[in-house]
């Protein structure tokens, strides 16, 4: 059974032993080496690409898509130039990994939907956007591998989602105007407030922050000293009173089950004596068996009071969540529905392959299948947008990628809890955060835009840049 799960997983897919034998490998990497060698400003590659990411991620709440879209092809540009210019070496081993080989097999399938798309124009310029994406992802596993890198750019992020964050509450004290039809104005919460901050959309901006509310969570334990562990915890909060002042129903599934998954970790980890100094205090075997047995209780047992004295005495929160079991008696939930009911006649269509990827092939092919008055930009589900783009094929390899992403990131938490590592912290977080995005996108697509998609591949290079070997992780 673990041999057939290894192999599921590709845990022990020998990688170093294939690259090394690949004539494809051996003629791009490191084509340009003598280049690199004799270029000043190439040598300082890693850093440049930092600071492009740092841009990406300072930016990315406060301008429009096309300049996201044209710093993300400046991304592939330096991406490029420092694969083909990289030495061969096998220090460099840990750099394409089993989460790299499924982005990639994605990739392909999202290639071959286009080909066969029935709006072939619309569906390629959708592949060029999410090829910029994919290679995100492959720029910020080489960068991250670097502890200081790693620790600079989640810093960075938190930094701005704080910034984001104190603007969306002064929108809660002050006002502000809804910018599209987000409430029903027959509905009990017509004349209430939902945040959005700089990014025009509720939905969306608890989707910006749910990484946010669980990465200044983990950073309460991975920064040294009260005063950044304090700053940490003012950033956990303010963060998460935003999140749920957005009203987003989704964005508050996807923070609860965030928040659990980040406490299930925790007790893993505090679960053992080897990492009793991780948190820079002295743990006794005797907190450490309180925290063992009772943290997941005190947790549950303070969401559930939480979520009483919400529906008790705040009327905004309990019509909303009333509104969660509603069925087609809420607006909202009766949109989503009707848009589902076309986005499954889509689906029995084209099962296998799809319609091709990205939000144009879906606005050229929906209203060919949409029900009268409920035009949508998309299937309200990564899900069954995925199911859509890339047929059941695709959907089985984002799946696959999961498997692998969550499978990689467990594995490497073993191995660090072991040494007292306290970059294990972010490696916690950031499989919560995937847990949590998923759990959100179960019933929204905000997933794919710049805002969380870019995000979104950060968390999963953020995995992958812990990956090692099976042979080096037995070392």
């Amino acid at each position: 059974m673990n041999l057939v799960w290894e192999r599921l997983t590709l845990s022990s897919l020998p990688l170093k032993e294939y690259l090394s034998s690949s004539y494809l490998h051996r003629l791009l990497v490191g084509s340009l080496l003598s280049w690199r060698q004799s270029s000043i400003l190439i040598q300082w590659g890693d850093m440049i690409a930092v600071g492009l990411l740092s841009i990406i991620y300072t930016l990315t709440p406060f301008v429009s898509s096309t300049l996201i879209g044209l710093l993300l092809l400046a991304c592939v540009g330096l991406w490029l130039l420092l694969t083909l210019s990289e030495e061969v070496t096998s220090a460099n081993a840990a750099s394409f990994t089993p989460i790299h080989l499924l982005v990639l097999l994605y990739w392909g399938i999202a290639a071959v939907a286009t080909a066969l798309s029935p709006v072939k124009k619309a569906a390629l310029s959708d592949l060029q956007t999410l090829t910029l994406y994919l290679l995100l992802f492959a720029l910020c596993a080489r960068v991250l591998r670097i502890p200081r890198f790693r620790s600079w750019l989640i810093t960075l992020y938190l930094h701005i989602s704080l910034i984001v964050s104190v603007y969306g509450i002064r929108q809660w004290f002050f006002g502000a105007k809804a910018l599209a039809t987000w409430v029903d104005p027959e509905s009990p919460l017509a004349k209430t407030t939902r945040v959005y901050s700089y990014l025009g959309n509720p939905n969306l901006l608890a989707g910006y922050l749910l990484p946010a509310v669980i990465f200044s969570f983990v950073a309460i334990f991975a920064w040294p000293g009260w005063i950044r562990k304090s700053l940490a915890l003012t950033m956990f909060i303010v963060n998460s009173v935003t999140l749920i002042l957005t009203f987003s129903r989704g964005g508050w599934i996807g923070l609860l089950v965030g928040l659990l998954t980040v406490t299930i970790l925790l007790i893993f980890v505090f679960g053992d004596s080897t990492v009793e100094n991780l948190w820079g205090i002295k743990i006794s075997p005797q907190m450490m068996l309180i925290w063992r047995n009772w943290s997941l209780p005190i947790f549950l047992g303070s969401v559930v009071g939480i979520l009483a004295i919400g529906m008790i005495f705040v009327e905004p929160f309990r019509e909303r969540v009333i509104s969660i079991f509603a069925d087609r008696k809420d607006s909202s939930n009766n949109f989503r529905k009707n848009v589902w009911d076309s986005v499954f006649q889509m689906i029995r269509d084209r099962p296998i392959i799809g319609i091709g990827p990205g939000h144009n092939s879906f606005n050229n092919v929906y209203p060919l299948y949409q029900r009268p008055r409920f035009t949508a930009l998309s299937a309200y589900s990564v899900f069954l947008e995925t199911i859509v783009e890339t047929g059941f094929l695709g959907f089985t390899c984002f799946l696959w990628l999961i498997v692998v992403t969550v499978n990689t990131g467990f594995s490497q938490i073993r191995q660090l809890r072991q040494s007292e590592n306290t970059q294990v912290f972010w490696l916690i977080g950031a499989i919560a955060v995937i847990v949590g995005i998923l759990s959100h996108g179960l019933v929204d697509t905000v997933f794919y835009r710049p805002e969380v998609n870019t995000l979104w591949w950060f968390t999963v290079a953020l995995v992958a840049s812990f990956w090692r070997p099976l042979t080096l992780s037995k070392k």
